[in-house]
């Protein structure tokens, strides 16, 4: 008797990894090939849309705290101020107050500088 080997479902498994692979370049469009290329592509992915939140919450601090030193403040000390202000501003946010409006950054940190007992 001969062995059935399910052909039209083993042929939309290769074919679907082959579709994960297109743009690949060289032999890793060959079926053996593409498929570590997609499996590595896949773990690099994961990986890195962690590295990606990473990435932003130090570009936030490093924003925070240059706008921050122009008023005689580290950055540490105005996330200390404002924790005892219980102001609840995520980085992202203070980071784009401190970009595109300063003034209100300003008031911030002169609010959170009081609260330390500095003038």
């Amino acid at each position: 008797m001969a062995r059935v080997t399910n052909k039209p479902a083993s042929r939309k498994r290769r074919k679907k990894l082959l579709k994960h692979a297109k743009g690949f370049r060289g032999s890793r469009k060959l079926y053996r090939n593409a498929k570590e290329a997609v499996r590595k592509g896949r773990q690099y992915s994961y990986r890195d849309r962690k590295n990606k939140k990473r990435n932003f919450r130090k570009l936030w601090i490093t924003r925070i705290n240059a706008a921050v030193r122009q008023h005689d403040l580290s950055y540490s000390k105005f996330i200390h101020g404002l924790k005892q202000m219980k102001v609840d501003l995520n980085r992202k946010t203070l980071a784009e107050l401190a970009v595109n409006n300063p003034e209100t950054f300003a008031k911030i940190v002169n609010a959170a500088k009081k609260k330390l007992g500095k003038k």
